[in-house]
């Protein structure tokens, strides 16, 4: 069965210093991986190689078993959809028709947006909790308001695959769980791919399935979020000791 996304032999640096050295990723259908790892360590530029939006040093990236080189733009977001860190809104615009341009890879050049395509929409907005915002101008909404209309505008997307660079940033703790089981479901009821960065390893051991620690020397470890999401590998990874508490099945990290 061919992967949702494919990492092979994959060499990531930023400013010529490598921070992903030879990694080798799969992610399936109905997926969710987290990556982790410290300030700087190359979490957010490793996310937009896998996304595409950046070239690797070495090896390649594949989305739905087709290398990105070999892909246009709008084919690959007919597949991924892609969540950066920065939801910036240069032009004025309302919130709706902000959300309607998570349709455009769908359609054709010369033509418009659907009834169809207005519902999905306005159900994306109700997802996130934004129903009765449709005539709202982007930029008077607060900062976790236009969060949450970029994930609306993805999942607007329809896309299989979901890359998601800190998803929580400026979310209050309600919508931060609504976000992260508004993920889980769309992975275990749509098969869709998720991978986010995330901070919180607690929140990544109870909301995916696996993990990828990022060191930011080239090195990276994986695997399940049950055997890698410890108090030693954690320890190493951020450079302070954790204690590991487990609760009812759930597992959190408090500082020494």
């Amino acid at each position: 069965m061919t992967s949702l996304l494919e990492a092979r032999q994959l060499r990531v640096e930023i400013g010529g210093r490598c921070v992903v050295r030879s990694l080798d990723l799969t992610l399936a259908k109905g997926e969710r991986l987290a990556i982790l790892g410290c300030n700087g360590a190359g979490k957010s530029t490793l996310l937009s190689t896998l996304a595409g939006l950046r070239p690797a040093a070495a090896g390649a990236v594949l989305l739905a078993g087709t290398d990105y080189r070999q892909m246009a733009p709008r084919a690959a977001a007919l597949h991924r959809a892609w969540l950066g860190q920065h939801q910036g809104d240069p032009f004025g615009s309302g919130v709706l028709e902000t959300v309607l341009t998570g349709r455009h890879p769908h359609l054709g050049r010369w033509d418009w947006e659907s009834t169809h395509d207005a519902e999905l929409a306005r159900s994306s907005l109700a997802a996130v909790g934004l129903q009765g915002f449709e005539s709202r101008q982007v930029h008077t909404l607060s900062g976790g308001e236009r969060q949450r209309l970029g994930i609306a505008t993805l999942l607007t997307q329809a896309a299989e695959l979901y890359l998601l660079d800190e998803p929580l940033s400026h979310l209050d703790l309600n919508h931060q769980m609504a976000v992260l089981q508004l993920f889980t479901g769309t992975a275990c009821e749509c098969g869709a791919g998720v991978v986010m960065v995330l901070h919180d390893p607690a929140l990544a051991h109870r909301f995916c399935d696996r993990a990828l620690l990022i060191h930011g020397d080239g090195r990276t470890e994986q695997g399940a979020v049950d055997t890698i999401l410890t108090a030693k590998t954690l320890s190493e990874l951020y450079g302070y000791g954790l204690r590991q508490i487990e609760d009812g099945g759930r597992r959190c990290f408090i500082p020494e």
